[in-house]
């Protein structure tokens, strides 16, 4: 790890990375508005969801909530109905929260401040520094996984950039770079470059528009991370039970990860070994690995905690999980719930 910041002219580089990101920058929705709820919903989405992903839902999401207002006057089960394929719902309770909290603190409007934004509910230095730069065309500084890479690379920075070292370190780097002319530009800038030329992996040193400022002499090699824990592997079992036109659902209790969502009811293994499974998916959630069996039952299961038969004409209006989504418009499921319709 170099003791100081490789020597470079700052200003050059502001210039020739914002110069590039005007001749080659991709046109993106959130890139066309200065809006600040709809630069929020879009870093939202964005988090831990690819780009095409979110292409697909990010406008129809904004006629459905075009203001805080429209998120905040809807019950939390609509909002989560709303997020479904997306995932990671805890984003669209943030969203909520933030929503809420504008228009009854703020009466509707975003502050553009450092400090204002910190009053918002789950709003960290990267949402609150996305925030204030494409919104507001303030120099704050952000630093994602793209933004860290383009500073690890440029630095010749060894240091885990997941580690409290790191991350202090690229903070403060990239408040330093940030232009404060045009930092509208040049964090959107940054991160493309990250996604682009400064890519994972074979990044394209040749062609990058700031090459002549890198001193990364193995760039492939960085940036430096801890190990990832291990995944684990789990396995599930859940019931599939039906009476008349219903079907047993279970409503995730608050502190859980799907709270107020609803799923299909699970069961311990002791429970369900005797019963053959009509259904089996495999998923990946963070660190875990999830093997999930659901078992066809006939005869009234004990109703546990959350669980409620509901109206299969009423399923296709309920929050719930893509596996759990995937699992009833499945061709298996779909003959059986066809039977009783």
């Amino acid at each position: 790890m170099p003791d100081t910041k490789p020597d470079f002219d700052i200003r050059a580089f502001r210039n020739a990375l914002v110069e590039w990101f005007r001749r080659e920058g991709k046109d993106y929705p959130w890139r066309r508005t200065t809006d600040p709820w709809h630069i929020l919903v879009s870093e939202l989405m964005l988090q831990q969801t690819t780009i095409p992903t979110v292409l697909g839902r990010y406008e129809r999401w904004m006629r459905q909530f075009p203001t805080p207002g429209h998120l905040a006057s809807v019950d939390e089960q609509t909002a989560l109905r709303s997020w479904e394929g997306l995932g990671y719902y805890r984003r669209v309770r943030s969203l909520q929260a933030i929503a809420r909290e504008i228009v009854h603190e703020f009466g509707g409007e975003f502050p553009d401040n450092p400090e204002g934004l910190k009053r918002l509910p789950g709003i960290g230095p990267y949402t609150s520094g996305a925030l204030l730069s494409f919104a507001f065309n303030k120099a704050a500084p952000i630093v994602d996984a793209n933004v860290a890479r383009v500073l690890a690379r440029i630095d010749n920075y060894s240091v885990p950039v997941d580690s409290t070292e790191g991350l202090k370190y690229l903070w403060t780097r990239a408040e330093n770079l940030v232009d404060p002319e045009h930092a509208r530009e040049f964090n959107s800038a940054i991160m493309e470059l990250g996604q682009t030329y400064c890519r994972i992996s074979a990044p394209d040193c040749l062609l990058c528009p700031v090459r002549s400022f890198c001193s990364a002499e193995q760039p492939e090699m960085l940036p430096v991370k801890n190990p990832k824990p291990e995944i684990t592997r789990v396995e599930h079992h859940d019931v599939l039970y039906l009476r008349g036109k219903s079907i047993l659902l279970a409503r995730c209790p608050e502190g859980k990860r799907h709270a107020g969502m609803y799923r299909f009811p699970q069961r311990e293994d002791d429970h369900t070994l005797s019963l053959p499974h009509v259904l089996k998916q495999t998923y990946s959630v963070t660190r875990y690995k999830v093997t999930r069996y659901i078992h066809h039952v006939t005869e009234s299961p004990a109703f546990l905690e959350g669980e409620e038969l509901v109206p299969l004409d009423k399923v296709h209006e309920l929050p719930m999980a893509s596996p759990d989504r995937k699992a009833l418009n499945s061709p298996v499921l779909g003959k059986l719930l066809d039977h009783i319709r």
